[in-house]
């Protein structure tokens, strides 16, 4: 018999989130959790990953309340352990690297953790949950949770793994807004979600432009602010999420559409190859490195 996932606000408010990834987008989805008052334990393998994600965290939160209007001051926990993160946890969000096997190992450490009554999201930007949830007993639990780059894009893909309770999908959907996060259901199988599908044709055909020699990162990012009046442009926004990032979703887009064009990957490859990652190395597509 599968527990009830069902909650209203209230229910859940004095209840902590477990996120399990500290990287950029783990450290955020925790700052949008900890916005209520609450607590979020933040579970990753390196101390210092728990630490930097932390003070991430304190960090950001009061700007972030303050620009928003609405919310209490909150905070963020290192946990040493998974056990730790998610004891008495309403929700567990995963956001550990985008390779599969990662996940899917990750997923079977946390179902053997969790509490009987814990929501499973994965914040994955392209794996369907179903792939993840080898592991996972009650697939009732599980749904795709995909976060863009709050507390900038705020939206949140919800996405069933095919077996998800109906009523977890309307908690979510209910929930997340207290949280300053906008959810929107994709109603069918899909990889890449909503949004996801439709940035990935525009970032395929931005990195083909300039693969080609069409033109350069500037020129594609230029044309998208002066015409579509966005503060950034696809290869400002693949630098902000990480170019090893981007090659591991474009990798698996691949391996389920062979038909996608190589040189696209091959000049992201070229970047990871050269340590070339983005904001987080210091340079990617443009640097930002001091006194550049």
């Amino acid at each position: 018999m599968t527990a009830s996932y069902t909650y209203s606000f209230d229910d859940i408010r004095n209840r902590p989130v477990a996120v399990v990834g500290a990287g950029t987008l783990g450290r955020r989805i925790a700052l949008m959790f900890a916005s209520r008052g609450g607590t979020v334990r933040i579970f990753a393998p390196r101390a210092e990953q728990r630490a930097a994600a932390v003070h991430y965290v304190a960090e950001a939160l009061p700007k972030l309340l303050q620009d928003r209007g609405f919310g209490e001051l909150g905070g963020a926990t290192a946990a040493g352990s998974l056990e730790e993160a998610l004891d008495d946890a309403w929700l567990v969000v995963e956001s550990v690297p985008e390779k599969l096997e990662i996940k899917i190992a990750t997923w079977d450490q946390i179902d053997q953790a969790a509490p009987p009554d814990t929501i499973f999201g994965t914040n994955s930007s392209s794996y369907p949950s179903r792939l993840v949830a080898r592991g996972v007993r009650d697939k009732t639990r599980l749904c795709n949770t995909h976060f863009y780059m709050p507390p900038e894009a705020n939206a949140v893909d919800l996405m069933s793994d095919g077996q998800t309770d109906r009523g977890l999908l309307d908690t979510l959907l209910t929930v997340l807004p207290e949280f300053g996060v906008h959810p929107f259901e994709a109603r069918k199988k899909c990889t890449g979600f909503i949004f996801n599908r439709i940035w990935a044709a525009i970032k395929r055909e931005s990195l083909a432009v300039v693969a080609e020699g069409v033109a350069r990162p500037e020129d594609v990012d230029g044309m998208f602010k002066s015409n579509l009046g966005v503060p950034a442009g696809p290869f400002q926004m693949m630098d902000a999420v990480g170019l090893d990032v981007v090659l591991d979703i474009e990798n698996h887009y691949a391996d389920e559409f062979p038909h996608l064009p190589r040189h696209v990957r091959e000049l992201l490859q070229s970047y990871v190859d050269a340590g070339k990652l983005g904001v987080k190395s210091g340079e990617g597509f443009y640097s930002y490195r001091s006194g550049a």
